[in-house]
C-alpha cells in the first residue's frame, strides 16, 4: 500500500452528525476528514500543522474505526491558495480508542532523528 493512495483517498461526507454535547468519553480531533483507500470500516483525518510563522504546511494523517466516532461537527472551512474550500470536521474519538498516527518528519544524521528517537546517540 503506497501513502499516495491515503493522500489520494476521497473526502468523506457520510460520517455521523454529532448531537449535543461530546461527553465524558470523547476525545477531539480538527482536520479534514476522508475515506479510507481500502477499509471501509476505517475513516482518516489529515490534520494541518502550523510551521514558527503561522503558515500552514502538512501534519498527521490519523486512521479511525469509524466504529470508535462517537460524532462529527462540521467546522467552516478555509480557503487554499487557488481559491478552493477545505472541509473541516470534529470528529469525537471514543477514549481508549486505538488509533494510528502517520507523521511526515526530516530525516536527520540517523535514521530516526535525535529528537524522535527518544535517546541520545
Amino acid at each position: 500500500m503506497s501513502i499516495r493512495e491515503y493522500l489520494d483517498s476521497a473526502p468523506m461526507t457520510d460520517i455521523i452528525k454529532y448531537r449535543g454535547g461530546p461527553g465524558a468519553g470523547a476525545v477531539a480531533f480538527v482536520g479534514t476528514l476522508h475515506k479510507h483507500p481500502y477499509d471501509e470500516a476505517k475513516c482518516l483525518l489529515f490534520t494541518p500543522q502550523s510551521d514558527a510563522l503561522g503558515a500552514q504546511r502538512e501534519g498527521a494523517i490519523f486512521e479511525f474505526r469509524i466504529s470508535d466516532v462517537l460524532g462529527a461537527d462540521e467546522m467552516s472551512s478555509p480557503v487554499d491558495e487557488s481559491g478552493a474550500a477545505m472541509s473541516r470536521a470534529r470528529l469525537w474519538i471514543r477514549h481508549g480508542a486505538i488509533a494510528l498516527r502517520y507523521e511526515p518528519f526530516e530525516v536527520g544524521e540517523s535514521a530516526l532523528d535525535r529528537k524522535h528517537a527518544g535517546s541520545p546517540t
